[in-house]
């Protein structure tokens, strides 16, 4: 069975010589297995391969598992860890705060039982703006804003700005998390200066509670403060300060709905991408946030009805033309729009090594006629 082999060779693609590994897709099936079903349950092994033909061999069930979400029965201890800390954290007295989830778990594109989630405590007493730019589109001609988007701006700009103090705000709602969470929890580190980390050891579930503050671009105050547009700034309690703004409500909503939009494909390809680098013996220096970027950037045009093997190709194209078009790799922007994932820095090295573990699925897939 070739996708068992040992043997290893030397192919060449674009010019780009790249060393093939053949390697024991047993054993990664296995480890993947034991990532996806950490308590070696019977009901959850007996639903991972439904539907499969029986006669496959090891690699497309490899292809077919790192495209699989965790099952729901893991999925749903790790959101009731979170929702434990979130009742201890009210049953405690922590006020003035609204309660939010960010990462994987929430686009379900996580790739191990025992994930853990990002439970965010964001303050409710002000919020922070982008009032350059809110000043400068008032203070010019601007016609890309409609009259009832401009009384909008003009609304924020015009209120009261908050008289308290935003850092002593941040830093008591940590220091106060921090003593509630530490008397419920043994294993609680607050070393951290941007989360505290919790280990249920009933759910055997990890969550890292962030303080946060909200920060509304223009998009957001154009758009009534919807969540889904809201920024929030981390607070960093070593440094006494606000981290630059993220969008992590937008980045969910954006990958739920293109997910949708493609019979869950956009999230089989960013579970595959984060399988390959979990298994590869190279070390591939790709966040979550890199990868979902990558795998949203592609044309769904291009892979909306394939057939899960042929979503490898797709993958394998990405890599290829961002490894290898330092133009294409320079327009792919995170996940909300907000930053270039490629620009300034060597993440395209990291990308050819990631490219290298896919082409070596890929090139077998090939050569067996099942792509």
């Amino acid at each position: 069975n070739r996708s068992r082999g040992k043997s290893c060779n030397t192919l060449k693609t674009n010019g780009i010589l790249i060393w093939n590994a053949m390697t024991d897709y047993r054993q990664l099936l296995s480890n993947i297995k034991t990532r996806h079903n950490p308590e070696n349950q019977y009901l959850v092994e007996s639903r991972m391969f439904t539907g499969l033909p029986s006669d496959i061999s090891d690699l497309q069930r490899y292809v077919y598992l790192a495209m699989m979400a965790v099952d729901d029965s893991y999925t749903s201890k790790t959101k009731e860890a979170g929702q434990r800390v979130r009742t201890h954290l009210q049953d405690g007295g922590l006020t003035n705060v609204s309660y939010h989830y960010q990462g994987s778990v929430m686009t379900d594109t996580h790739i191990k039982g025992y994930s853990d989630i990002d439970l965010l405590v964001i303050c409710e007493k002000y919020y922070s703006y982008d009032s350059a730019s809110v000043k400068q589109i008032l203070s010019s001609y601007n016609t890309r804003y409609s009259y009832s988007q401009l009384s909008k701006l003009r609304s924020i700009d015009n209120a009261s700005p908050y008289t308290g103090n935003v850092y002593d705000d941040l830093r008591t709602i940590r220091v106060q998390s921090e003593s509630i969470l530490s008397r419920r929890y043994l294993k609680c580190d607050i070393s951290h200066p941007k989360a505290i980390k919790i280990t249920n050891q009933d759910l055997h579930r990890d969550v890292d509670i962030v303080t946060a503050g909200w920060y509304d671009n223009v998009n957001s105050i154009i758009n009534d403060q919807n969540i889904m547009y809201r920024g929030i700034q981390v607070y960093d309690k070593v440094a006494n300060n606000r981290c630059a703004a993220d969008y992590p409500f937008l980045s969910i909503e954006r990958i739920n709905t293109k997910s949708v939009n493609t019979g869950g494909r956009l999230k089989r390809m960013i579970r595959f991408l984060k399988n390959i680098k979990a298994d590869s013996k190279q070390k591939i220096d790709l966040s979550s946030f890199d990868i979902n970027a990558i795998c949203y950037n592609i044309d769904v045009d291009a892979y909306k009805d394939l057939h899960y093997l042929n979503l490898v190709t797709i993958v394998f194209l990405q890599l290829h033309k961002i490894a290898y078009d330092e133009s294409y790799a320079n327009s792919i922007t995170s996940v909300d729009g907000k930053e270039y994932i490629f620009r300034g820095n060597n993440k395209r090295r990291e990308v050819t090594t990631m490219l290298q573990n896919v082409y070596t699925i890929y090139s077998i897939l090939k050569e067996q006629h099942l792509i």
